[in-house]
């Protein structure tokens, strides 16, 4: 009897009472879940452990992760060379004024999407979908060309060689991956339950009062969700920034592209040694400029992550 009962509290306690909430079970679930999070944070580990090496450290086959030398001179050249706080002024206005735009129009259009019915409406969606659908380096060249020429009323908008080139197409729906947030937003409007909109409209609130009062509130996730997506994108967006800005503008991941391009000019072989490497152009200055131009979408993301999960949560709720 007290054989069977010592077993039963065993498998208990390894297997728990639903065979899922048991000793074995968690130890299997933790392990998983480190394994997982050791593959994301492996580059950060690595890019931090190179950035705080010497370069006598750097050119040693024998040092794999912990420096020999620390220092923080890497640093210190990066953000010379990146110009940091000009270039992250740069980055700041490119980022923010587009995601503002593309939010706003995003969450109009989405709205007109999904509360309205009007003609064509079918057929402007499917070519929304279709123009997403085609890769964007097709569309370079047909690009520049329009917004080199575009005139409105007679008026140049002068977009080329200016932010505006970011921005005001943004504001009228054709930013960077902008169909995915009017989908994002399509759906959550047409999600709102019909008795909100009913009873707004009884009150005798328009359909711009009604936007503004109960579809943005419960839209707040999708601001939220867009807001983020678009602000990283338009971050780490260097093609078109080039395309579009040329020397007008030079954010920080366009200043580690141009330190990428001049390392990999002088080091064409990939052979590095104690007497050719340089105390600035060096893998520890690359890995140093790396960390410094995502430092500031990192610090977004640990202030943000509590309300970006909620509002991934909460976009699988709303509806009647």
């Amino acid at each position: 009897m007290n054989s069977l009962l010592h077993k039963h509290q065993l498998k208990k306690l390894f297997l728990g009472r639903r065979g899922n909430d048991g000793l074995l079970f968690k130890i299997v679930l933790y392990l998983l879940l480190i394994g997982i999070s050791f593959i994301f944070l492996y580059p950060l580990l690595s890019m931090l452990s190179m950035s705080l090496m010497s370069v006598e450290d750097l050119v040693d086959s024998s040092i794999s992760w912990v420096p020999r030398n620390p220092t923080l001179r890497h640093f210190e050249s990066a953000f010379v060379w990146m110009k940091f706080w000009e270039s992250f002024l740069d980055s700041l206005q490119v980022s923010i004024y587009p995601t503002i735009a593309t939010v706003v129009s995003s969450a109009l259009i989405g709205y007109g999407f999904g509360r309205f019915e009007f003609p064509l409406k079918k057929l402007l969606m499917g070519l929304m979908i279709a123009m997403f659908l085609i890769p964007s380096v097709l569309t370079y060249i047909p690009t520049t060309v329009l917004y080199r020429d575009l005139k409105i009323f007679g008026i140049d908008l002068q977009l080329m060689n200016s932010i505006r080139a970011f921005w005001v197409p943004a504001l009228v729906g054709n930013g960077i991956r902008q169909t995915i947030f009017i989908l994002i937003f399509y759906q959550f409007f047409k999600m709102i339950p019909h008795e909100l909109i009913e009873a707004a409209s009884m009150d005798g609130s328009g359909p711009f009062r009604t936007f503004l009062t109960i579809a943005i509130p419960m839209a707040a996730p999708a601001f939220l969700i867009c807001g983020l997506y678009s602000f990283v994108w338009y971050w780490n967006e260097t093609t078109l920034a080039r395309l579009y800005f040329g020397s007008s503008v030079t954010t920080l991941p366009m200043r580690l592209e141009s330190f990428i391009a001049m390392y990999r000019s002088m080091y064409a072989q990939g052979k590095v040694t104690l007497d050719t490497v340089s105390s600035i152009y060096n893998t520890g200055v690359q890995y140093a400029m790396t960390l410094l131009s995502i430092l500031p979408l990192l610090v977004i993301y640990i202030f943000a992550q509590k309300w970006f999960v909620e509002g991934v949560d909460k976009s699988g709720i709303a509806g009647s």
